[in-house]
C-alpha cells in the first residue's frame, strides 16, 4: 500500500534508514528480543533498533555457531562480523533462549561496539521475588547504560519514554483489532511492514504516524470476510512476509498472531506511578509470556486458544 511506504522503506532497507538517523546525530542500540527494556534506552536519548537476520549467505558466523542454530542468531552475527552493522553503538542481550545467551558471549568476544549489556531477567515470573528481582535487574541496566554511554537517565525522561511506548503499543493493538474485524483493509504484508517498521523507525515519529494509519483504516469501508479461513499464527519470530501471501493465495487470512515480532511485542501497557522502573518491571511480569519465560504450565497453550476464540479463527499455524 503506497500510503504505508515509510513503513515498507524502513522494513525493507533497515540499514539505509538507520544510517540516515545516524547522520542526524542519533546513537543506535541493537537488540533481538521483545524483553529488551526499550523505554530505558529511549530515555537515554538512544534509538532502540530491533535486529533481524541477514537475507544473504551465512559464512562468517559458521565459525562460531553451529548450522542448526536459529537463523536469527546466525544471521545477526553474520551481519555484525561482515561490518553491515557498523552503525551500532552497542547491543543489549536479555536473558532469553539458550542460543541468544550463547550469542551474547560470542558477540562480546568478537565485536568491538562501544556498549554491551546482558540483562539477566528472571525466567519464572509467578512469584513476588521474581518481581523484585526484575526491578533490580532493570535498575542495574539503567545504571550500566548511564555509565557506558555517558548519559543521565532521569525519571522524567523515563516517564516521557513510557508515554511514547504506551501510545505506540495502543496504536498497534488497535490496528490489529481493526484488521481482525475487516481483514481486507490491510494485506498480511502491509501489517508485517507496519509492525516490523515499528521496531525500526524513530519512536517519536512513530507515535505521531500510527494514529494517522488508524484514521486511514477507519475511513475504509468495513468488509467482513466470510469466505476465507481465519487463521492464528503462533511461534517465536517471523521475518518472512511471504508467509502471509502464501496463506492468502490458499484461501486463508491471518487474523491474529502470537509472535515475538507480532502481538507479544506490543500487548500490555506500562502503568503510571511514582517509580517508572517498577512500572516497566510490572509490565514484563504481566505481559503475555514467550516460550523462554514461565508463569504456569498451561499459559503458552492457553494463549493461542484465547486468540482463536476472541477472533473467531478456524485454525492455528505453528511457525
Amino acid at each position: 500500500m503506497e500510503k504505508l511506504s515509510d513503513f515498507y522503506e524502513a522494513a525493507l532497507d533497515t540499514g539505509k534508514y538507520i544510517r540516515n538517523l545516524k547522520l542526524h546525530g542519533k546513537r543506535i542500540m541493537g537488540y533481538m528480543c521483545s524483553y529488551t527494556p526499550e523505554e530505558i534506552i529511549l530515555a537515554a536519548g538512544i534509538h532502540p533498533l530491533r535486529l533481524f537476520s541477514t537475507k544473504g549467505t551465512i559464512s562468517l558466523a559458521d565459525a562460531h555457531l553451529q548450522a542448526y542454530s536459529c537463523s536469527l542468531a546466525r544471521g545477526v552475527l553474520e551481519d555484525a562480523l561482515a561490518g553491515r552493522l557498523d552503525f551500532l553503538d552497542g547491543a543489549v542481550f536479555p536473558h532469553t533462549c539458550d542460543t541468544i545467551q550463547r550469542l551474547s558471549d560470542i558477540w562480546r568476544l568478537n565485536t568491538r561496539f562501544a556498549f554491551f549489556a546482558d540483562v539477566v531477567l528472571p525466567v519464572k515470573l509467578d512469584t513476588e521475588s521474581a518481581r523484585q528481582y526484575m526491578e533490580d535487574v532493570l535498575r542495574k541496566f539503567r545504571a550500566d547504560l548511564e555509565v557506558g554511554m555517558d548519559v543521565r537517565i532521569t525519571d522524567a525522561a523515563l516517564e516521557q519514554s513510557i508515554d511514547t511506548y504506551n501510545r505506540i503499543r495502543s496504536c498497534l493493538s488497535t490496528i490489529y483489532e481493526l484488521r481482525s474485524g475487516s481483514p481486507d483493509i490491510l494485506t498480511g504484508s502491509d501489517l508485517y511492514a507496519i509492525v516490523k517498521g515499528s521496531m525500526i523507525m524513530d519512536r517519536e515519529y512513530l507515535a505521531r504516524r500510527l494514529p494517522e494509519v488508524i484514521e486511514m483504516l477507519k475511513g475504509m469501508a468495513p468488509s467482513p470476510d466470510t469466505e476465507r479461513k481465519r487463521i492464528v499464527v503462533t511461534g517465536s519470530i517471523c521475518d518472512q512476509p511471504d508467509i502471509y501471501t502464501v496463506f492468502e493465495k490458499a484461501g486463508g487470512v491471518v487474523v491474529w498472531d502470537d509472535l515475538c515480532t507480532g502481538s507479544r511485542y506490543f500487548e500490555g501497557l506500562v502503568g503510571t506511578g511514582d517509580d517508572p522502573i517498577a512500572a516497566i518491571a510490572n509490565r514484563y511480569i504481566e505481559r503475555p509470556v514467550c516460550p523462554a519465560k514461565h508463569t504456569s504450565n498451561t499459559a503458552r497453550g492457553e494463549r493461542p486458544l484465547e486468540a482463536v476464540r476472541k477472533h473467531n479463527a478456524q485454525g492455528v499455524v505453528f511457525l
